[in-house]
């Protein structure tokens, strides 16, 4: 291998062309492999799992590098990306997933908060560093994995999962039809994701991207479609998810757009998102969620845009209090605490603007909202309903209390210490609900004005 300095250099190249002289080590002149040379086939119909990862296994062995993706459709079972090891994806090479479920590998398998069994993956890293994936198209082919298996659907590929890896760089990569999560940072550190397009909507717990109990990660410019959650920050472990960044995003999603948990065994601590616009998303907007004792503070969130969202803020505080790794100890129900949401708008929102609920005995705390306006259906009567169940260990999702609500804005209950500063809630049609409901709350402050107005 060359200097450390050319190598860094190789990393920012971009996806240049690749010389296609080569030595019979399989290394081009400039020093970057390419996969073909070590009898990987583009005709989309030969599987290339052997071939592919001998190349990934070279590349590293030699002190790590740039393994080269030419222009051809490389079908692959499950490889695992070595120390050292970024796949550079030409502009017309795309790797598609074997339909064949014995060509996938369950790694590090785990359990997600659904009670499935999960591990399985189309590309994985594990105890791994300084790799990444850049450019090109990888298309798990998800619906064909499910119909080559018929009912049973055991084997549900990830299109991607980092294990355990530090400095991780994910760049200007289409990601396409997952078997189940789209890309899963899981205990991982310094990791980035940026320019990724995610169109993953064929199939039940198709999120984007997950992010799970790992530590300084970056979501930048990245355009997600999923038809699970797009972004969520998740702890499946007893280890926090901190300095977590996303900025800039494009999101869609048959579920939610922004969300920290549901799987909230670990913490969740200077978490920033900011400066990204959310539409068509059939549940929550954002949705800050702590329910298996986790420790949520110190979140950040501004200058969110949202156009068809169901329910654009719900904060939830419960107490289902699962484990998920061998091993794990269960913990008693945690905290939901210093949250700031700002600079928010959304309309066509449908059934309440915001939501926020903790349990008895362990109130959401310190939650600031500022420069909010909501704009919703409306239409909505009262149902005289005597109150609402509390379901304090119930999966937190924007019905777990009945499709009603008794307010169209804001409904607040078993909340210490809120302040509102210019809360704007509109309707398009009448609705003769209030707009804000508290019910056990505490030390709130109003700065400015929740207006409750019809629109025409």
């Amino acid at each position: 291998m060359k200097s450390l300095m050319f190598a860094l250099a190789l990393s920012v190249a971009g996806c240049a062309p690749v010389p296609a002289t080569s030595n019979q080590s399989g290394r081009s002149q400039d020093d970057v492999l390419v996969a073909t040379n070590f009898g990987a086939v583009g005709d989309g119909v030969t599987l290339n799992t052997a071939a592919l990862q001998r190349a990934i296994d070279a590349c590293s062995a030699g002190g790590g590098g740039t393994l080269a993706i030419p222009a051809g459709r490389f079908v692959t079972g499950t490889i695992q990306i070595r120390n050292g090891v970024t796949l550079r994806l030409a502009t017309d090479a795309a790797l598609l997933g074997s339909t064949n479920a014995a060509d996938y590998r369950n790694i590090d398998p785990f359990t997600d908060g659904t009670g499935a069994a999960r591990g399985f993956a189309l590309i994985t890293a594990v105890d791994a560093e300084r790799v990444g994936i850049e450019g090109g198209v990888i298309d798990g082919r998800g619906a064909d994995v499910r119909a080559a298996q018929g009912q049973s659907f055991a084997v549900r590929p990830f299109l991607i999962r980092w294990v355990r890896c530090k400095d991780v760089a994910v760049r200007d990569v289409q990601l396409r039809n997952g078997g189940a999560w789209t890309m899963h940072f899981f205990q991982s550190t310094n990791a980035i994701a940026e320019r990724v397009t995610i169109r993953s909507r064929g199939l039940p717990n198709n999120d984007g991207i997950d992010i799970d109990s790992s530590q300084d990660v970056r979501v930048s410019n990245c355009d997600i479609d999923t038809g699970d959650d797009a972004i969520c920050l998740k702890t499946t472990s007893a280890l926090p998810c901190r300095k977590i960044t996303v900025t800039g995003c494009q999101l869609a999603s048959r579920c939610a757009a922004i969300k920290l948990g549901t799987e909230s065994l670990g913490d969740f601590e200077n978490i920033h998102v900011s400066l990204c616009k959310v539409h068509d998303t059939h549940l929550g907007g954002i949705k800050l969620l702590s329910v298996d004792g986790a420790h949520l503070h110190d979140v950040v969130i501004s200058d969110i845009t949202m156009d068809g969202v169901t329910v654009p803020i719900m904060l939830r505080l419960g107490a289902r209090l699962k484990t998920f790794q061998p091993g794990d100890t269960r913990r008693p129900p945690g905290e939901l605490h210093d949250v700031s949401i700002r600079n928010i708008s959304a309309t066509n929102a449908q059934q309440i603007g915001i939501l926020i609920s903790g349990i008895p005995g362990h109130p959401v705390e310190a939650v600031v909202l500022e420069n909010i306006k909501l704009r919703l259906a409306g239409g909505g009567q009262p149902d005289g309903k005597a109150g609402i169940p509390e379901k304090q260990d119930a999966y937190p999702e924007i019905n777990m209390f009945g499709g009603k609500l008794p307010a169209y804005g804001m409904f607040a209950r078993h909340v210490k210490g809120i302040t509102l500063h210019n809360v704007e809630f509109s309707t398009k049609l009448p609705d003769a609900r209030p707009a804000v409901v508290f019910q056990d709350v505490t030390e709130s402050k109003t700065d400015g004005s929740i207006v409750p107005a019809t629109l025409p």
